[in-house]
């Protein structure tokens, strides 16, 4: 592709802090436009045209729109990886910390519908964005980290059972999460209940954290 030269701007701390803004415009625009029409659906142009930039400056900045969307990804799992780092459970038990690291995820997946939608977009294309991401690559998820130090304190002082690893746990913690947002309408047509309905949030976020603590420390017979 052709390079595309930058137009001419302010010098100095100026010029950074105008790019910064712009970059931020662009991604915001960006990520409701690819979160409400898909990857496929959304056009530069549209984005552009919502944006008080031009095309020629989402092309200097992202190269076009194959990496505009992996930016979009990258800063959208970048916010739950920031709060993730920023939770703090070493003093609560472990029940109390699982039920914690629960609710984050809980929290999150509800006020970010379009993290839900830009995900599920990525996975019809077979996340390969994701894989063609070195920031996404090296990005990880400090809450595994979390549980793991959750489950062997679980484990040590005999509460918790299950023979389960941080990895599937966070899964189990985040299918329940993301399912609740994400088929959400489909969900409310066919049984008539809304799984966002604000008059059940606490229900859920206690249904979550009960089932995973129940799941962890179940009775189980040895074989």
């Amino acid at each position: 592709m052709t390079s595309v030269d930058e137009p001419a701007r302010p010098h100095g701390n100026g010029r950074l802090r105008d790019a910064a803004r712009t970059r931020a415009e662009i991604l915001d625009v960006a990520t409701l436009e690819f979160a409400r029409v898909g990857y496929a659906g959304a056009r530069v142009d549209d984005i552009a045209a919502r944006t008080s930039t031009t095309k020629r400056m989402i092309y200097y900045y992202f190269g076009g729109k194959e990496r505009l969307f992996t930016a979009v990804l990258e800063r959208a799992y970048g916010v739950i990886r920031e709060a993730e780092q920023q939770l703090d459970v070493e003093h609560l038990d472990p029940v109390a910390a699982i039920r914690r690291l629960a609710e984050l995820t809980f929290d999150h997946h509800e006020q970010h519908p379009d993290f839900i939608r830009l995900v599920s977009i990525e996975n019809i294309h077979e996340a390969e964005h994701i894989a063609a991401s070195e920031k996404l690559g090296r990005i990880g998820s400090p809450a595994l980290d979390v549980i793991g130090r959750i489950l062997a304190s679980g484990r040590e002082s005999g509460l918790f059972t299950a023979e389960v690893d941080a990895v599937d746990l966070h899964a189990m913690i985040s299918s329940f999460c993301f399912f609740r947002v994400a088929n959400r309408h489909t969900f409310g047509a066919l049984f008539g209940r809304d799984l966002v309905d604000p008059a059940q949030r606490e229900h859920y976020r206690a249904m979550l954290g009960d089932m995973v603590i129940a799941y962890l420390t179940a009775e189980r017979t040895a074989d």
